[in-house]
């Protein structure tokens, strides 16, 4: 009998690996870090509750430069937003040589949305390999508040740190305009600080949810 009990601890231990998140990959911790301060599910779901729920509006007008210029240097400290957020979110950074050190030339992500390990090196055939997600889509929030805005406070969310993640760039490509209904990282485990995220961005700026999309939130958050 105990040697059936010990079976049945084996397999179960081995389902939960199989269903479950999995380990977190070495480099990565639960999200908090990245999820901009640690907010709770709990706390994330009565931030939700805040949220206006619409239908969403027409693209009619959207482009990028409605939002300003592509990573522009809005905290003036020399390196433009891109750079910015490579230098937060990778590891082992090296910089192009001369000048201050802004631009990077190469370094190592540990991919939140995949749990991959990826080098970015500096390049037209690699730098790809690493993009800068917003993380609430630009055309997304187009169309669920920011067309009524002025452009300074549009180009305020295309350059906010919270809004911004260094990740796998086809990753990145996937997810396109999608909101939490259509897209949501493949890593399991990065699900809940991703969403908790995206609601802090959607609380700070005033932006809307649609049906779908809160419905979706809801239940990544209450399966935390």
């Amino acid at each position: 009998m105990r040697a059936a009990l010990a079976r049945g601890m084996v397999i179960a231990t081995i389902a939960f690996t199989v269903v479950g998140c999995g380990p977190i990959p070495d480099g990565l911790d639960d999200g908090t870090k990245s999820s901009g301060g640690g907010q709770s599910a709990s706390e994330a779901l009565q931030d939700l509750k805040k949220l206006e729920v619409k239908g969403r509006a027409s693209m009619t007008g959207f482009d990028r430069d409605e939002f300003g210029s592509a990573w522009s240097d809005v905290d003036k400290n020399g390196c433009d937003t891109r750079n910015d957020i490579l230098i937060r979110d990778l590891k082992d950074v090296t910089f192009k040589e001369g000048g201050k050190k802004c631009i990077v030339q190469s370094g190592v992500l540990d991919d939140p949305y995949s749990g991959k390990t990826i080098k970015f090196e500096r390049g037209t055939r690699t730098s790809s390999a690493v993009q800068i997600d917003h993380v609430i889509a630009l055309a997304d929030a187009w169309q669920k508040g920011a067309q009524a805005w002025t452009e300074t406070k549009r180009k305020e969310l295309a350059n906010d740190p919270l809004n911004l993640l260094a990740v796998d760039g086809p990753l990145n490509s996937q997810k396109g305009a999608g909101d939490a209904a259509t897209w949501l990282p493949p890593r399991h485990a990065y699900r809940c600080p991703y969403v908790e995220r995206q609601i802090k961005v959607k609380v700070k700026y005033g932006l809307w949810v649609t049906s779908a999309e809160k419905d979706a939130m809801q239940a990544v958050l209450k399966a935390c």
